[in-house]
């Protein structure tokens, strides 16, 4: 697989448009002072995200981020409350 060599300046200035060229498959390799530091390419099917946590089910409106990293990090689900 070919991969082109872009700097780190002009990857930076140009994020937006190397973003929709590595949507439709193309991957850069960045370099700083000729050496690389990054690759940026698409991902594969079998890397793309899973959903980890459905915010909408937790509290319509969002929880706060606290309570969020309480619930990851204890791998936590919430609680329905019993509402009679």
């Amino acid at each position: 697989m070919h991969q082109t060599i872009v700097g780190l300046k002009e990857f930076r200035e140009n994020v937006e448009s190397f973003a929709k060229r590595v949507s439709k498959g193309r991957s850069f390799i960045v370099v700083k002072r000729s050496k690389p530091i990054f690759r940026v390419a698409p991902l594969d099917e079998v890397e793309r995200w899973e959903t980890v946590v459905d915010f909408t089910k937790i509290k319509k409106g969002g929880i706060p981020a606290e309570v969020m990293i309480k619930y990851l990090a204890n791998g936590q689900t919430r609680k329905k409350s019993s509402k009679a």
